[in-house]
């Protein structure tokens, strides 16, 4: 049986039981309207899982009542308040928005004399039918020509791959990319405890500006999503399908599929404490037979999915998580996150760098109106990802897709601090940010567990592998201040512009210090990270 029609199949034998989400359309980090709310501890919210639930949000705090700008002209009232195409009836109801980047960046480093830019140019809509079902729908066409790091990081990717967004085909005599994005999902909602999901986007979890359990670094995958509320506890059920291209491609042809499913239960054991429970497997089309498809064993929702990939004699890729949110006086949260894939405590005791002690850790802290200065916010947080994790003995079960890692940026084997200091007055919004980053980079002919997608049978040693170091270490200092003037908040279009400074020491290659200026018209919804 065909794998997608298998796919539909398991999604509407679980439907009956689920509960789904109306996202919200805030998913950028450095614009966050409704966190000074939601993290109060008095509203109990469950800030953990993300995209928020926008028909939660709103019991809470409406984007209209945080940014309305009243003009008496109904034309100028309109550009800075609505909808580009709003329609409302008792039944249904759609609004169509822009969606747009256009972006020119100049740096001091190769090719300093031509100037960066991004030409993404597409529109969005969302919309609902009764309060049951919800729908969103987006599309990107962009061409861009980065000059600076970005540039480089796109080489390291390989397969001409745009962090978080797409694959690109090369055109120009200057290494021009052309390539698409596009994003939707419908949910319906039959309850307030119950409903579904369907979708091709991202998730995210934790509080953090990084997740080591699941980020939206990686690009858009197809899911399928229950949110079931009952009391004080949120449980997230998510099976999705990603690719990967380890494998290598011939022409007219798809890459080939491997399969997630992921259970995520939020606690909020008291108003001011969040404990949440993680757990997935990944599995690939060449395991336990040829063309495997998708593994009805894990359909159950309310199941342990350990002891079941166990019984059925299964090599798939299985790791548990924790996270914790702890809020005191209202706005001082404290968040941590851990990650672990294999582990053995003998070898733990002895301090050996096992290389099978997989495991990360994160520790953060945020607060909100610094000194009682109203939308001075600031936060800081640490990652520590010990070599190996989220690599497997088979390309098609490490946990990533199309060649970038489902959690951190950066894989495994590094530590790194980030912290952000922010400011928000009416629609000015400012940040700065440094991250200070170590990482171990394996070379052509070694494998010191940074890079996931070599296999890790291929481990260069035993023991002794320490973290952030390997065949190349590198340290990265990662600067960068940005403002930003909103101009509607229905689509974040603003203005922004900023300037970054990234340096970036090696132990076998050339240093690099680069500057980079930017100015950007934009509407600002995703997260797309180049701090790597």
């Amino acid at each position: 049986m065909d794998n997608r029609i298998t796919l539909i199949i398991s999604f509407l034998f679980v439907a009956v039981i689920g509960s789904a989400q109306n996202n919200s359309i805030f998913q950028n980090a450095s614009f966050q309207p409704y966190d000074r709310y939601l993290y109060n501890s008095d509203n109990r919210f469950h800030t953990s899982i993300k995209p928020y639930d926008l028909t939660e949000v709103q019991k809470i705090v409406s984007i209209d009542s945080l940014y309305t700008k009243h003009c008496k002209n109904k034309y100028v009232n309109h550009f800075l308040n609505n909808d580009w195409v709003r329609y409302r009836s008792k039944e249904f109801n759609f609004n169509i928005n822009p969606a747009f980047n256009f972006e020119l960046s100049q740096h001091n480093g190769e090719n300093n004399d031509k100037l960066g830019w991004i030409n993404d140019r597409g529109l969005f809509i969302n919309g609902n039918i009764t309060d049951k079902v919800y729908f969103y729908t987006a599309f990107h066409e962009i061409q861009s020509n980065f000059t600076d790091y970005r540039r480089d990081r796109i080489k390291e990717l390989g397969h001409s791959t745009i962090p978080g967004i797409s694959r690109g085909k090369m055109f120009g005599e200057n290494g021009g990319l052309d390539y698409a994005y596009a994003e939707g999902f419908v949910s319906y909602i039959p309850s307030k405890y119950f409903g579904f999901q369907l979708g091709h986007g991202k998730n995210f979890l934790g509080d953090g500006y990084r997740s080591l359990l699941l980020s939206d670094n990686a690009q858009n995958y197809p899911y399928f999503k229950i949110t079931t509320n009952v009391w004080n506890l949120k449980y997230v059920m998510m099976w999705s399908q990603q690719y990967y291209l380890e494998n290598g491609h011939l022409g007219n042809t798809r890459y080939e599929k491997k399969w997630n499913v992921m259970h995520y239960l939020d606690w909020s054991v008291t108003k001011w404490f969040n404990l949440a429970f993680f757990e997935t497997i990944t599995w690939g089309n060449d395991t336990l037979g040829t063309d495997r498809g998708f593994e009805f064993n894990y359909i159950n929702p309310c199941i342990f999915l350990r002891p079941v990939e166990f019984s059925i004699g299964s090599p798939d890729n299985c790791m548990m998580g924790l996270t914790g949110k702890l809020t005191l006086w209202k706005k001082h949260v404290f968040y941590g996150q851990a990650i672990l894939d294999e582990f053995k405590f003998n070898e733990f005791k002895k301090h050996s760098g096992w290389w099978g002690s997989k495991y990360g850790l994160q520790a953060g802290y945020k607060t909100f109106d610094i000194a009682n200065i109203k939308g001075l916010d600031f936060q800081t947080e640490f990652n520590y990802v010990r070599p190996f994790i989220y690599s497997h003995f088979t390309y098609s079960q490490n946990y990533a897709h199309a060649g970038q890692p489902l959690a951190h940026p950066r894989g495994a084997n590094f530590y790194e601090s980030v912290s952000f200091l922010r400011y928000n007055w009416k629609r000015f919004f400012f940040e700065a940010k440094y991250e200070y980053l170590v990482f171990g980079k394996d070379t052509t002919n070694t494998n010191y567990g940074g890079d996931i997608f070599k296999l890790y049978q291929t481990r260069t040693q035993e023991y002794d592998n320490k973290i952030a170091k390997g065949g190349d270490q590198n340290i990265v200092t990662y600067a960068d201040f940005t403002a930003s003037y909103m101009i509607n908040p229905k689509s974040n279009m603003n203005i922004s512009l900023g300037v970054s400074h990234r340096k970036q020491r090696s132990e076998i290659a050339d240093d690099l210090n680069q500057w980079m200026f930017f100015v950007g018209f934009r509407t600002s919804l995703n997260n797309f990270y180049y701090d790597f």
